[in-house]
């Protein structure tokens, strides 16, 4: 397999249609007869609707229908069952109750999206007000509930002999205790969400950008009262998610319903604002983090503990210690709780890294905290907890080199050069520090399915019902079809984003790759097979007779008995379609494991030391990921993640203003998030050592084409964990200043200065 494509610097296969402007996203597609839909939105966090008046927007130029809350023409309905979790538990218009400030109360259809927009203007609204809960301290809390992976948020291990976690922490020679805050963030993906909605006859196709379509399709046919197979949506190009494309928003509906009842095609675009209200953000949240430790800086105790925000609508239930806190350091005493507080604010959802990175930020800041109190070495006071067992569960790792990604990351950046004193290198007005985390991701299997079609001239279709937000999953599917079968990837046609295509993996989770790869493997094994049986059974096969035990297929060429023939000549041969294998799987990971991809980051920063300019100068990562199927899109993806760091820590926050439960940074202007000029060249580097359980048993390279696991693992989030944190452990060795609240800006370095 010298010419596998795997691993190698590949060139996304569709981004020459990308960058040419080629590739059509939602918002780009048309229909003959199209209408145009802009929603009104509430201007209350609570309360009731008195009235809506909706004369002048039905006198406005080009107005085809006015629907306002609550409006029965629509036709939408309560989603039960399973899929209640992936939807807002209300119907979008349908009654008169305001959940949240920005909530939809009315939608306006016309001709034109200008003539939509300036009717939509025109509608007034009434209500009855009542006042919003808006604050986590002040409102009872509950427990947040199961994780993601199902295990309980609060967890209480305990030594032999050890009465309460307190107790240890007691007992403990050094205790570092820190509380961390942050507020709301949000997703803002370059494209906004577009949705075109199609009916022929009682079949409806929905152009929008979906994270898990055939979840996105299945609740948009339950929340309009159709069939699902009665549902296609087509998620081909979609301009960035990290999460808040996961679920199904009001939009899919309201733009469905609306074509259906007025008999035309419907595009709802969402604005900028709308976006900040309509598809979620990532959760406000406090943390107190209490790690009790010896005088050589080994851990006895840890505890996590957090509140976070249950809106009414819908919940992403914040468990920031599940996977971080739960699952990186040796202890023989641990403890995690996390609470939420009921809030009547827009619905909440997973962004990038969503527990891990907040989680991670607090754990990894007061392991910072422990190394200065005990004077060890932060990566030395990392090495000292090593964990070679799930600190929660006592289950070995699938696959661990994280220590690896320590003393490469180190010698990388130069880390022996730097002084652990504060203040110590200061260069005219600027002073430099430098800082470290670790990062660690959960490696989730979800369900997919994969089909392959070997055509008679010599290409490959691969199709899984996957999306690509700007992840390189469609190359990954390529990639990893002309691994499988032998063939140059040009060869290769990869057919995602579609739910006529077989069931994909959620783009989400960063699972899609270690879900999405073994499938293909299994299912250019089985066409292979399929293909030695035609050979020997078809009286047309200059095989016939043989047996398919004395065939062997390399890069595309079936071999035997002094023959040779490509798979498309033997198709051809006997006037055959092709060959079609399906594989599928319900994603179960292997129960005697736990499997996490791991990294180490290490930052540089300058702060001013007049005015508290905070830059990132350097930054490197190291990160163990599995096999990389792409190193090209793999860095890019790393590289975003730590983008996402720098946001997370400098940057990003939306305030919520108590009194009226409104955001008050809704807008990409100011609602900052990195530009050009925030971000340092960034080193990454991959370790690509191979998971050999997670994608099944590995092979020593001699294995027939198809037959082999590549043993990859996903990797888009891995990138934002942990790197907020080591930008201001930075920030701590450069001032001696401690910021616990994110993000790190002007006003909390300056008067420490």
């Amino acid at each position: 397999m010298s010419r596998s494509p795997v691993g190698r610097e590949t060139e996304r296969v569709d981004g020459r249609l990308k960058v040419t402007g080629a590739a059509e996203y939602s918002g780009d597609y048309r229909a003959p007869g199209l209408a145009h839909a802009h929603l009104v939105t509430s201007t209350i966090a609570r309360g009731t609707l008195t009235g809506i008046d909706t004369a002048a927007a039905l006198a406005s130029p080009g107005v085809l229908r006015v629907y306002a809350a609550p409006d029965t023409r629509l036709g939408l309905y309560p989603i039960t069952g399973p899929l209640a979790g992936f939807v807002e538990n209300y119907v979008p218009l349908r009654d008169a109750e305001v959940h949240f400030h920005g909530q939809a109360i009315a939608m306006v259809v016309a001709e034109t999206p200008e003539q939509a927009r300036d009717a939509a203007a025109r509608v007034t609204a009434t209500y009855d007000t009542r006042p919003p809960r808006t604050s986590l301290a002040d409102e009872p809390h509950v427990p947040a509930g199961p994780t993601i992976s199902g295990s309980p948020s609060s967890l209480n291990i305990l030594a032999p002999g050890v009465a309460s976690i307190d107790a240890a922490l007691a007992a403990s020679d050094v205790v570092v205790e820190a509380e961390f805050h942050q507020q709301m963030q949000h997703h803002a993906a370059m494209e906004p969400h577009a949705v075109l909605a199609v009916w022929k006859g009682d079949q409806v196709t929905i152009h929008a950008g979906a994270q898990v379509p055939s979840a996105y399709a299945l609740g948009t046919a339950q929340r309009i009262g159709v069939p699902p197979q009665n549902v296609r949506l087509i998620t081909k190009y979609v301009g960035g998610a990290f999460g808040a494309r996961v679920i199904l928003w009001s939009d899919t509906p309201l733009a469905a319903a609306a074509a259906r009842e007025i008999g035309r095609p419907v595009r709802l675009v969402l604005t900028r604002e709308q976006m900040f209200t309509l598809t979620g953000h990532r959760p406000q949240l406090t943390q107190t983090v209490r790690l009790g430790a010896s005088r050589d800086g080994v851990l006895n105790a840890i505890s996590h503990q957090s509140v976070s925000e249950r809106p009414t609508t819908v919940t992403f239930p914040m468990t920031p210690a599940h996977a971080t806190t739960d699952a990186l350091y040796r202890t023989p005493n641990l403890h995690v709780d996390a609470q939420l507080a009921v809030l009547d604010i827009p619905g909440s959802r997973a962004m990038r890294g969503p527990n891990e990175a907040p989680g991670s930020f607090a754990l990894e800041t007061a392991m910072d905290e422990l190394a200065v109190a005990t004077g060890v070495d932060p990566v030395e006071l990392r090495l000292r907890n090593y964990a070679t067992k799930s600190p929660s569960t006592g289950l070995p790792w699938s696959s661990k080199h994280l220590e690896e990604c320590y003393r490469v990351g180190a010698r990388r950046f130069g880390w022996s050069g730097r002084s652990a004193k504060p203040r110590s290198r200061v260069d005219g007005q600027w002073l430099y520090g430098t800082g470290m985390a670790t990062a660690i991701y959960p490696a989730h299997r979800r369900a997919a399915s994969v089909r392959i079609r070997l055509l008679e001239d010599d290409t490959a279709v691969v199709s899984t019902g996957i999306s690509d937000f700007g992840t390189g999953g469609a190359t990954m599917v390529g990639i990893s079809g002309a691994d499988a079968l032998g063939i140059p990837l040009t060869r290769v046609t990869p057919e995602i984003g579609d739910t006529l295509l077989p069931q994909g993996a959620p783009a989400a989770g960063s699972s899609a790759t270690h879900a999405t790869v073994p499938l293909i493997v299994r299912a250019a094994r089985d066409a292979i097979n399929e293909l030695k049986r035609l050979a020997v059974t078809d009286d047309r096969s200059p095989w016939r007779g043989a047996s398919a035990d004395d065939l062997r297929y390399e890069r595309g060429v079936l071999h035997g008995q002094g023959r040779s023939m490509t798979f498309g000549s033997l198709l051809a041969a006997v006037d055959s379609p092709g060959i079609t294998a399906l594989a599928e799987s319900a994603g179960d990971p292997d129960p005697r494991y736990v499997h996490h991809s791991f990294g180490a980051h290490f930052c540089e920063v300058r702060v001013n030391r007049f005015t508290g300019e905070t830059r990132v100068t350097r930054f490197t990562t190291v990160a163990d990921v599995g096999r990389v199927i792409n190193s090209r899109a793999a860095r890019s993806q790393l590289v975003g993640g730590v983008i996402f760091g720098i946001g997370h820590a400098l940057l990003e926050e939306n305030p919520l203003e108590p009194d009226t439960g409104r955001l008050a940074s809704s807008t990409l202007a100011d609602y900052l998030v990195p530009v050009s000029a925030d971000v340092p060249d960034i080193d990454v580097h991959l370790l690509g050592r191979p998971d050999p359980v997670l994608t099944g048993p590995l092979g020593d390279g001699s294995e027939e084409v198809g037959t082999r696991s590549l043993g990859a693992r996903g990797l888009g989030e891995i990138g934002t964990v942990g790197s907020a944190a080591a930008i201001g452990n930075a920030v701590h060795n450069a001032t001696g200043i401690r910021v616990r609240d994110v993000p790190i800006t002007l006003d909390k370095l300056i008067e420490h200065l």
